[in-house]
């Protein structure tokens, strides 16, 4: 598979509706794993790192899940494709900056992937739509355990898996769910969230992980501890953080209908006058803008036809996947604002405007979610 064929549509973590979805984009579990006796990526030589590769490659092959994967070595991707793969949160930004020795390998579905020689000689993720936080370990946790048996992983007794970074170490495992909490931003309690959930050994994060911006009102909350608990105690504790972070979003909804109506409408009205007309707007305010389009599709105001679509619309009108529609020339920031809201207005063409009489709090759950409780 060419990287064209693996960008050309969108993966099924975006493409579902999970339980919960219209809060949680996305549940994934990422496992840290070196091989025994070999110096870690940051301290081994090019040819120690070929070594590695090669084993690890040969590994990942021998996994039936990856038949018809895409595969490639990090220095024969340009800057571009390194970039599409981060936005569409298959690589990290760290992997995006290796080069000889390294390597991608990513499924048809992109719902499960692989770096090697990234922070430790093998990454590997799980990603599914909504919250499946236990369903997505199981996939990846199946093909942990096939690697196993033909990789010697770098394993201690009592400390667990051996990791470049000492927060990694045990588990190697990393947790995390992608929250899209509008109302919770807009009714200024975000803040006390972010605090609670520190104190009680998990962290809160952007759009891009550790460092980025929590744009678009989407925020990763996963593990920080990988020591001391097994793997299904971790999944649990963050699960049960999720859900309550779920239902105070929830609740901020309808607090928002009942008590600060006007407000609410007027935000998604200016956000689908903006959205729908604009002729140039920047990656932030787009985000910042959509956010408020899809919070009108969980309560209602628009058609729940429109949901994909402005879905899409989160990754499609980042700065890499507009460059790759446009492969003539290299756009500068004006051409791409441009490109932005021209998509951005087609999508939303295909959506009526609002209908505030229609706003309603949240579904009550269904069975399907109940179970996760």
């Amino acid at each position: 598979m060419d990287i064209e064929k693996l960008t050309g549509k969108s993966g099924e973590w975006l493409r579902g509706m999970g339980p919960y979805g219209e809060i949680v984009f996305s549940s994934r579990v990422r496992l840290a794993r070196n091989l025994r006796e070999r110096p870690f990526p940051g301290w081994a030589k090019k040819e120690e790192r070929l070594e590695v590769l090669r084993q690890v490659r040969e590994a990942i092959d021998k996994l039936p899940e990856m038949a018809g994967a895409y595969t490639e070595n990090m220095e024969a991707l340009t800057a571009l494709e390194k970039q599409l793969l981060v936005e569409r949160h298959l690589i990290s930004r760290e992997h995006a900056a290796k080069s000889a020795g390294s390597a991608v390998i990513i499924s048809p579905d992109q719902s499960l992937g692989f770096m090697i020689n990234e922070e430790d000689h093998l990454r590997m993720q799980a990603i599914t739509c909504g919250l499946q936080l236990p369903e997505v370990y199981r996939t990846i946790n199946a093909a942990d355990t096939g690697l196993e048996s033909n990789l010697d992983y770098a394993f201690h007794p009592r400390l667990g898996y051996l990791t470049a970074c000492p927060t990694n170490v045990g588990t190697g495992m990393r947790a995390s769910a992608m929250l899209h909490l509008p109302a919770l931003v807009m009714g200024d309690h975000i803040s006390k969230i972010i605090n609670s959930v520190n104190k009680i050994g998990l962290v809160v994060r952007g759009l891009y992980g550790e460092g980025s911006e929590a744009i678009g009102n989407l925020f990763q909350v996963s593990n920080q501890t990988t020591l001391g608990e097994s793997e299904e105690e971790i999944l649990q504790r963050l699960e049960k953080v999720i859900l309550q972070i779920i239902e105070h979003e929830r609740n901020a909804r309808q607090l928002l209908i009942l008590h600060k109506a006007v407000t609410l409408h007027d935000q998604i009205g200016r956000a689908y006058g903006v959205l729908s007309h604009a002729h140039s707007i920047a990656s932030k305010e787009a985000l910042n803008l959509l956010s408020v389009i899809k919070l009108g599709i969980d309560l209602g105001a628009f058609p729940p036809s429109g949901r994909l679509g402005v879905d899409e619309l989160f990754i499609e009108t980042q700065p890499a996947h507009l460059q790759k529609g446009v492969p003539s020339k290299k756009m500068n920031a004006e051409e791409r604002d441009t490109l932005r809201a021209t998509l951005i207005r087609a999508t939303l063409s295909r959506i009526p405007e609002p209908e505030m009489s229609k706003l309603t709090p949240s579904e009550p759950e269904s069975d399907q979610q109940k179970h996760h409780e």
